[in-house]
Parts: C-alpha cells; sequence; structure tokens
C-alpha cells in the first residue's frame, strides 16, 4: 500500500509480523492488537472492541485487512460498508481461512483473488474486484499461493485507490 502512494493512517495486527516493521521503517504509526488466546476462551466481542477504540483512536475512515487472522463481527458494524478485505480464491468459491488448500484437494483449474467489502458473514461481502490465477501442474499450495498473492499485490491497492475515488 505504501509503494503505492495510498496514504496509511495506522498499520494493526493481531499478531506480531513483518507488516509492523514495514510500518515504522516507512515513519507509519503501527500497534500490535495482540490476539493470546486461540481456544474457545477468546473474547472476540472484547478484542473487537480493542481494535474498533484503536483504529478511531487514528481517525482511520476506510479498514483495508489483509492476512489479518482474525474475524472480528464488530468491525463491519463499527465502518459500515468501509472494510475491505483480500482472499486468495474467486469468491464465492473457497471461503475460510484454507481457501488455497481446498481449491487444489478439489482439483480445480483456475482459483484466484478476490477484494470484496467485509460484511460479518466471513468472506461474504460485495465483491470489488477478481483476478483469475490459473493452477499449474505440480502445484502445492505454497506455490499457488505465492503466484495468487503477486496478483493480489497489484489488484488490492489498485481497488482501493479506485474505491477511495468513487466513496470519498
Amino acid at each position: 500500500m505504501l509503494a503505492d502512494g495510498l496514504t496509511v493512517s495506522v498499520v494493526v495486527a493481531d499478531r506480531p509480523c513483518r507488516a509492523l516493521g514495514i510500518a515504522d521503517e516507512h515513519g507509519v504509526p503501527s500497534e500490535l492488537v495482540e490476539r493470546t488466546e486461540w481456544g474457545p476462551a477468546f473474547d472476540r466481542a472484547a478484542y473487537g472492541e480493542q481494535l474498533v477504540k484503536v483504529l478511531r483512536a487514528h481517525g482511520v475512515d476506510l479498514v483495508a485487512m489483509a492476512g489479518f487472522g482474525t474475524v472480528v463481527p464488530d468491525l463491519p458494524a463499527a465502518f459500515p460498508g468501509r472494510v475491505l478485505n483480500t482472499h486468495p480464491a474467486l469468491l464465492p468459491a473457497f471461503k475460510g481461512w484454507h481457501a488455497v488448500r481446498d481449491a487444489l484437494a478439489l482439483g480445480v483449474k483456475v482459483t484466484g483473488t478476490t477484494v470484496h467489502i467485509a460484511t460479518e458473514a466471513v468472506d461474504d461481502g460485495p465483491i470489488l474486484a477478481q483476478e483469475a490465477v490459473p493452477v499449474l501442474p505440480g502445484d502445492t499450495e505454497d506455490t499457488l499461493h505465492e503466484r495468487i498473492k503477486q496478483v493480489e499485490r497489484r489488484l488490492y491497492p489498485a481497488t482501493i485507490r479506485q474505491f477511495i475515488e468513487e466513496c470519498f
């Protein structure tokens, strides 16, 4: 996003990751709203409140999620129609965390990436953009996912820019 000239108010992650360091290198505020519980004791509502509070404290108007590993149903309600998400499949096919693995298991010849508006339902919001990626003979989950990410790295910023131009 930064390399594409998009203004980034804050980078927020749910676990330690490279994005936080990249933000710091570019002088962009970053916050770790760490999810420390991954089992049934996880308090999704409290986590959602904390996340929304951080985003609002940074004056966020538009949320662009990428690789955020926690489903936060309160986020779309706090930023209605302004939470964008990217998903490594051509939605509505292969929803959920294991989309690339599921596409390979089913033996599809084409998958891809989708940019959509996030809603309370996982991977279910209005689609803004999609691009196909062929499944090649011998593809593994890692090789296919990397090719999908290459397309996503181009498609997502372009879609965000178009969304901002049309909606803000």
